[in-house]
């Protein structure tokens, strides 16, 4: 494996870390009499990221402890205080990597997912994967391309003529209403007089008094139906000018959709990571089938794909959330990889350390047993979820036990499985799970 030179701003030593929370009063100090010295917490696994060697099979496996927990809150804290950094509003996932050097020296690594207000590469944090930069002049031109794109859905979706036909057809729709109204009172009236009629009048009176009835209801139909047609007059021409505008937006959503899918493509046939064993593999060959846009570009994968390249042994991984919460992501709260596009890599990552024997549980109950499968093939798993269980892994070491997880045990190749939707922990139902990213990508646009 070639080594690239460190870049001393971005590995921070731990030892100065350490006293910099100590100063700042970090929680992870704790002394049992006031002039004894801190106690670092040990290094007792709280969850793991885990996943197959490609190479071997075998498990592999980091864990995530409360001292890299600490040094990532003190992170986010030290994020939070600084007069230079403005709060995101979608909220952005920050990892931290404690690594070990050949001399035993130990340090840190941080990273931020996707970009740092619009910027890839921030002093004194991991930087990007290598590869983007070489899809740089394709990647302009088409974000170019898709934001004229998004200019024009916008003006279509905007026309003048989409609220006109709102109003008009509103207009009509009332005055169609009130005109029905009033020929159904009109007609009650002339079903009273009717019965008078043929009560009281003589053959040839009765027949002129029936005549001027007959001849009031046509009245009304000829009303109705001239009021439609001037309805329709109006409304016509401006329903082919939205129905166009609408033709004309699928066909710009399906261009976009295309050139997303085509730029993705090229950055994940460029995006090349590697691993502890010196492999080096782009996202393209490392899962078939395509993976969603952003992988690549969050935290796990930048940190250990560092740390590979750097000649540092990783010894815990933490992932915290900053920012607004979004989804089921809460400000200061952690996180395993996700699993639409962190976990298929973990196993490749992973490779080149040491081999778990077996994927790490977690304390379940006695009672628990394989979950049903309702359906299999080679694209997805359906499978019966009971009450009282996960969809997936919660935050805490506690919370492991759920569909994924034991799915992931019980299924060959099964870290490899995508949830494509969720069901409560209370709620049992059926729930997808898909075996590769397109399945999965395909499945969630049909849920939408």
């Amino acid at each position: 494996m070639t080594e690239t030179a460190l870049d001393l701003n971005v590995l921070q030593p731990l030892s100065r870390v350490l006293a910099a929370m100590e100063l700042s009063g970090a929680s992870l100090f704790e002394t049992a009499t006031p002039n004894a010295p801190a106690v670092i917490p040990d290094s007792t696994p709280l969850d793991w990221y885990q996943g197959r060697c490609p190479t071997t099979g075998k498990w592999v496996r980091l864990p995530r402890t409360s001292l890299v927990e600490a040094i990532a809150r003190h992170v986010l804290s030290d994020i939070q205080h600084s007069t230079q950094t403005v709060a995101l509003s979608n909220g952005k996932m920050i990892g931290i990597l404690l690594v070990e050097d050949a001399a035993g020296d130990r340090s840190i690594l941080k990273a931020f997912s996707g970009l740092w207000h619009g910027q890839e590469t921030v002093d004194g944090w991991v930087p990007p994967i290598p590869g983007r930069d070489r899809t740089a002049v394709e990647e302009a031109r088409i974000l170019t391309l898709l934001d004229s794109i998004k200019c024009e859905l916008l003006t279509l979706q905007t026309i003048p003529e989409r609220q006109l036909l709102k109003q008009k057809s509103d207009q009509f729709a009332t005055q169609i209403q009130a005109l029905r109204a009033q020929h159904t009172q009109q007609k009650q009236q002339r079903q009273q007089q009717r019965q008078q009629i043929l009560a009281t009048q003589t053959r040839s009176a009765l027949t002129a008094a029936l005549d001027t009835l007959t001849r009031q209801s046509q009245h009304e139909g000829i009303a109705h139906r001239t009021l439609k047609r001037e309805r329709d007059a109006v409304l016509h021409p401006l329903r082919a000018i939205v129905a166009a505008a609408d033709e004309r937006m699928l066909a710009l959503k399906r261009r976009r959709r295309e050139l997303s899918r085509h730029l993705q493509t090229q950055m994940h046939a460029h995006y090349r990571l590697t691993n502890f064993a010196g492999e080096s593999r782009t996202l393209e060959q490392l899962v078939q089938g395509g993976l969603p846009t952003g992988t690549g570009d969050c935290c796990a994968p930048k940190l250990l794909h560092y740390a590979a390249t750097h000649g540092l042994t990783p010894l815990a991984l933490a992932e915290i959330w900053w920012g607004a919460p979004s989804g089921d992501k809460q400000p200061g709260a952690f996180y395993p990889a996700c699993a639409e596009r962190c976990q298929p890599l973990i196993g490749f990552l992973l490779s080149g350390l040491q081999p778990a024997p077996s994927p790490i549980t977690f304390p379940k109950p006695e009672a628990e047993q394989p979950l049903p499968l309702l359906y299999q093939d080679d694209w997805l798993i359906a499978v019966d979820k009971p009450a009282g269980l996960l969809s997936v892994p919660g935050r805490t070491s506690d919370r492991h036990d759920s569909v994924l997880s034991r799915l992931q045990l019980q299924v060959s190749e099964g870290d490899r499985l995508i949830p494509v939707h969720r069901l409560d922990q209370d709620t049992s139902g059926v729930l997808l799970l898909a075996r590769d990213a397109t399945t999965h990508r395909h499945l969630s646009q049909q849920f939408q």
